[in-house]
Order: C-alpha cells, then structure tokens, then sequence
C-alpha cells in the first residue's frame, strides 16, 4: 500500500515538473470560417444576342465578402520556432459550389519565428491582395478590384512566401509563384514583395506584382502585367481615410488591347456608432488605348449585431466613356460600351 502511495505522489510530482515542458510543444488547432449571403440587383446588363440590356435580381453571394472556412494550427517547437499549417476553401453559400479544388483560396505549411520572420510553402493569394488594408469597402464587389478586372485578387499556386518580422513599424513580404514549366521558368511565373509601414494612426503601404503568361509573356493588363500600388491610410478619431494610386502595364499586348492602366481612388469609413461604420469611396480608371476610361462611387453601411454576425447594404454606379465597358462586378455582365451600371446588395456576414 505504501509503495502504491509512493508510486501515485511521484507520478503527480513527475507530472508537475513536465507540464510546463508539455505546454511549451503543445499544438493548437482552430476552426473558423464566415457564411455571407443575402440579396442583390444589378441594371444594364448588355446582352450581345438580344443586342439589348437587361436588369437582374439575384441571391447574393460574395459581394460584400468571400464565404469561407479553413483551419489552421501552430506547434511550439521551442526556442521561439513554430511550426504553421493553414488550408481554406472559399464557396458561394446560395448554391454550394466551390470551383473545383478542395482548399481554393489558401493551403501551405511553414515555420516561424519572432527573430527572423516566416516562410510558407504551398498555396496562398497573390502578393497583390495587400491592397486589402487600402481599400476602403475591404474589397468589395464595388472596389478596388472593380476597374481593373479582378487584377489584385487572384490567387496563387507552387508559392514560396518570406514576411519580416516587425521591425520598428516596417514589415515586408516576399513571394514567387513558380510556373513549373520545363524550358521557361518565367511561363505561368508570378512574384512580388510588399513594404508596410504602420504606427497606430498611420499605414503607408507599396505593393509590386508581376504575373506571366504561358509563354512567360504580359500580355494582358487584367490578368498577366506589371502591377505597381502605393497608398495609405490615416485615422483620427471616428474617421479613417484611404488613398492609393495602382499602375499597371502589359508591355507585350496586343495594339488592339490596352497596355497601360492608371488607377486611383479615395475613400473613407466613418464610425457613427460602435456598431454602425458608413463607407464612401470614388475610383478612377484611364487607359492607354481602347479600354477607355471609368468612375466607380460606392457608399456603403455595415452594421454589427455581435462580435460575430453583421448586417450590411452597398450601393455602387459605374459611369464609362471612350469606349470603356467596365461593370460593377469587375469580371462579367458588363454594360455595352459607354453606359452606365448600378448595383445595390444587402446581407447578413456570420463568422465563427
């Protein structure tokens, strides 16, 4: 009985010196996604087979922002380094579907230390999506990406990502996505860095972004071009004010096609109550050649019901001259040359 006695105090004594030691390597793994949907309508959507324009209402989907879940995971490695994990799908929540591949938006592995930085290997957004943090409607359907087709929200596969630790306020970023292509390592390349300088009221931010064709070209403006965006942010009090000016080129288009893009746009959100931020924003595009030129304005409100679970309503115009054809959801269901599009959506976002 005695000896048992023994056993069990020196089992609990073992169990307090190494508890520390077990904390130190443990691993933690979380859970967490976003659910967002609601309605929208959008007017002057031209249709080449009528040779007319029509309006449509819609559920919607990732106008406001991207439904999505992942999860990620850290272990304490000790000495500072950790080992990281994150792998994310994003879906369109009316209908389900997520574009084919299981984690479409992020999915790499790495290790990190406060010292020395971060590296990932894997999948993960294109180094352009930095323009988040200068967009004013966060990305939006109506926003930064809007005027220029999608150009800074694409993602990127066979990554390779560096990020400085914080160094005084300046941090950066560095990434390649590799094309994989024997014979030209520049076919399908993408690769960029960004540079941030935050304190607490002011962020300065400059991103450069280049992405390849499949002949290791750049060949088109929208998608495979030199892409340069400088900008900031400045808050005081219940205010915070956005500006950033984006320039990109496609040396290699075609004389048919446009090859060059000046981008700018203003914006502020103004917290009117703890719950309640309004959003206003103006963006402006001008091209070098046929893609003419564009003004988006948004204003927006988000409401915030929980920590959790958010209301929200955008409005957004499109205004086209010299040929331009923009829409106000970048991609497709654009306006016949020189007219005008309006959009209006409102939903509930839920993160968990």
């Amino acid at each position: 009985m005695k000896t048992a006695i023994r056993s069990m105090y020196l089992g609990v004594a073992c169990a307090a010196v190494l508890a520390p030691q077990m904390a130190s390597a443990q691993s933690t793994v979380t859970l967490y996604g976003r659910v967002v949907s609601g309605l929208a309508y959008i007017d002057n959507v031209f249709t080449p087979g009528a040779n007319a324009s029509f309006s449509k209402t819609m559920v919607a989907s990732n106008q406001w922002g991207t439904s999505m879940w992942g999860m990620k995971g850290k272990e304490d490695l000790g000495g500072g380094l950790a080992a990281n994990f994150l792998v994310e799908s994003g879906f369109e929540l009316k209908n389900g579907s997520t574009g084919g591949a299981l984690f479409n938006r992020r999915a790499y592995v790495g290790l990190s230390n406060d010292s020395w930085g971060s590296f990932r290997f894997g999948k993960n957004l294109f180094i352009s999506n930095d323009v988040w943090d200068l967009d004013p409607t966060g990305q939006q359907w109506v926003g930064s990406a809007t005027l220029v087709r999608g150009r800074n929200w694409p993602g990127a596969n066979n990554v390779v990502e560096y990020s400085t630790p914080n160094m005084g306020g300046f941090s950066a970023t560095a990434q390649i996505s590799l094309g994989e292509q024997a014979g030209n390592s520049k076919a399908n390349r993408g690769e960029g860095f960004s540079v941030t300088y935050a304190n607490q009221d002011l962020m300065l931010r400059g991103i450069y972004s280049q992405r390849h064709d499949a002949t290791g070209l750049y060949t088109d403006v929208f998608s495979t071009s030199k892409e340069t965006i400088i900008g900031g942010t400045y808050k005081f009090g219940a205010a915070k004010l956005y500006a950033a000016y984006d320039y990109i080129t496609a040396p290699n288009a075609t004389l048919a096609a446009a090859s060059k893009l000046k981008h700018a746009w203003v914006g502020v959100r103004y917290d009117l109550t703890p719950a309640m931020t309004l959003i206003g924003s103006v963006f402006h595009v001008k091209s070098d050649r046929v893609a003419g030129k564009a003004t988006l304005g948004m204003v927006g409100v988000d409401y915030s019901m929980s920590k959790r679970t958010l209301l929200y309503a955008s409005f957004g115009n499109v205004s086209n001259s010299n040929g331009a054809n923009f829409g106000v959801d970048g991609v497709s269901g654009n306006p016949a040359v020189n007219q005008s599009q309006r959009t209006v959506y409102a939903g509930i976002a839920h993160s968990f």
